[in-house]
């Protein structure tokens, strides 16, 4: 579990360092950098697929199974051999790293900016409106979030943006509780009072003052979110509701090619390890931004 960044450390930490002095402090960290190499990695691979493999990823070659008509093994011609179908295993996890990429930003993205509205909006005015926003928001942390992510997507005709959608909408829930709490406390600091008795407007306090104090915490949540939203979309496509066949998806990869697990454990391995080494090394960056931007949490997930 992630301490979230105390406002008051978080801005100062900010305020006092900049970028290229974050940059630095987190390029120093030995496991941060070796998980931004493995992003980079990943995301340079997803964007040069095309030109990395001479296959396409739905491609069912002539050549790709035994006589018995089984998966090959990695070989010179199939670096990571074939799957059930005859298609390059390579092939599609390089293409699949393009389908958990963009869910994981864009799932991400909408679940943090859905969690920032709504937890800002009750932290800072309460009251009533406050106590609706979270009495929703605890609604929906009362459903576990895997079991609401399946009940939506079996309602909703699976697709890679029906997919991103029914992720964000159950991944903002964490984010809103943790800005609530320090939107909260911001609010009843005594340079907030003082900007609304000089006549500072609602406006002009959010963005100028409240938004800056919460922006390390929303960084580093930002950042650790891409790693759950990575792991669930694999999860709904290896129960057969998320990105559906033929495009490819670590998640549904596993899926089609489970039953030969013990006869080709090579189609499990390699998409189970692209999905771990991907989730790891958001986690990664996202636990060293998180003491770099407030040294007081250090050590303390």
């Amino acid at each position: 579990m992630t301490i979230p960044i105390s406002p008051d450390v978080g801005a100062a930490a900010t305020a006092i360092r900049p970028r290229t002095g974050v940059w630095r402090a987190l390029l120093r960290r030995r496991l941060a950098l070796l998980g931004l190499l493995v992003i980079v990695a990943t995301i340079g691979a997803a964007i040069l697929a095309p030109w990395l493999t001479p296959y396409d990823p739905n491609e069912q070659m002539f050549d790709g199974l035994t006589l018995e008509g089984a998966p090959l093994p990695p070989s010179a011609q199939f670096w990571l051999g074939t799957d059930l179908l005859g298609r390059d295993l390579a092939t599609r996890i390089l293409y699949g790293a393009r389908t958990s990429l963009i869910i994981g930003i864009v799932a991400n993205g909408a679940a943090l900016l859905i969690g920032t509205l709504v937890g800002v909006t009750a932290g800072f005015f309460r009251g009533w409106i406050g106590g609706v926003l979270m009495r929703f928001t605890d609604l929906m942390m009362a459903f576990p979030a895997l079991l609401l992510a399946i009940c939506l997507a079996a309602i909703l005709q699976p697709s890679l943006w029906i997919v991103a959608l029914v992720i964000a909408l159950v991944n903002w829930v964490q984010t809103a509780r943790v800005l609530y709490t320090e939107t909260s406390s911001l609010a009843e600091r005594e340079f907030i009072d003082a900007e609304r008795t000089l006549g500072a407007g609602t406006p002009r306090i959010l963005f100028r003052h409240i938004l800056p104090h919460l922006l390390p915490t929303i960084i580093v949540w930002g950042t650790l979110g891409i790693s759950t939203t990575v792991l669930l979309e694999a999860t709904l496509s290896y129960l057969g509701i998320g990105v559906q066949p033929p495009t490819a998806s670590w998640g549904n990869i596993i899926f089609e090619n489970q039953t030969y697990f013990q006869a080709a454990p090579w189609l499990v391995f390699f998409p189970g390890a692209a999905i771990l080494a991907l989730a790891l090394a958001f986690n990664l960056v996202g636990d060293a931004l998180r003491d770099v931007l407030d040294p007081t949490q250090r050590g303390q997930a």
